[in-house]
């Protein structure tokens, strides 16, 4: 498991693009990690197999804790650039955590353009939601939204938000279906 883990951790640094992590990732750290402290906890602490058990666990904590970070970063990039989070690459785990992310950008994106406008956005929480979460079931071609911005293309499993009445439209065309950003 160190050398899977640390290919994947080595290609997420190098690479600019979120990478796609084998199926249930998460869960096999979780195992490894406390298949290590057993190990660890039952050694002799002044064995040499301790110290590298030891050293293996604090490499191992970096690598992890790196890793989170890195897909942290590149994928809070994507979504505040507005781009397509190709739901593929995400492990299930992180895609419930998208679903959270995404309007906390949308709104961010909004106070920004109304701040440059000169505007004071209100502080008051708005009764309508002004993005829709999506996730794309089938390929579809850019489309210019109801606020005239061009969104897409997307392909089956694609995570992006849009304007209700486009969400409303898509789903209603059986080309999308609704994410829950609770």
């Amino acid at each position: 498991m160190y050398n899977e883990l640390y290919n994947i951790w080595k290609a997420e640094k190098e690479l600019l693009d979120i990478q796609r992590l084998p199926n249930k990732f998460y869960a096999k750290i979780v195992d490894y990690i406390k298949k290590l402290k057993e190990e660890n906890r039952m050694l002799d602490k002044k064995t040499t197999k301790a110290k590298l058990m030891e050293t293996e666990f604090k490499y191992v904590q970096f690598m992890v804790c790196d890793l989170f970070d890195l897909r942290y970063k590149k994928l809070k990039e994507k979504t505040l650039n507005q781009e397509t989070i190709s739901r593929d690459v995400l492990t299930a785990e992180e895609a419930k955590m998208c679903g959270t992310i995404l309007p906390l950008a949308e709104h961010y994106n909004a106070f920004c353009k109304d701040v440059l406008r000169g505007q004071l956005p209100s502080t008051k929480k708005d009764t309508q939601q002004k993005v829709a979460i999506l996730r794309f079931v089938q390929e579809i071609p850019a489309l210019v939204g109801a606020d005239l911005k061009t969104y897409g293309p997307f392909a089956p499993e694609d995570i992006a938000t849009l304007p209700p009445e486009n969400a409303r439209v898509l789903i209603k065309q059986g080309v999308a279906v609704a994410v829950d950003s609770k």
